[in-house]
């Protein structure tokens, strides 16, 4: 083995996100995680671990892409 491999468990990478980024990494992992089917059920695992590190479901839908987006007032 060698030492360079990112091993179970360990941090691999960090990434900072805007508001819009985040809110489109949250819809697509979200809508991988209902595609999956029972036979993918350890990657069904790993994107629920993901998800569960970003911010809640109410907190998501509370990001107006367009005013992320384009600046445009919100209503």
């Amino acid at each position: 083995m060698t030492d360079d491999l990112i091993r179970p468990d360990e941090i691999a990478y960090r990434l900072e996100l805007t508001a819009a980024q985040l809110k489109i990494v949250h819809t697509a992992l979200k809508a991988l995680y209902d595609d999956l089917g029972r036979e993918e059920i350890d990657v069904e695992h790993v994107v629920a671990s993901v998800l569960a590190k970003l911010p809640g479901e109410h907190e998501i839908r509370a990001i107006d892409l367009d005013h992320e987006l384009h600046g445009e007032p919100r209503t």
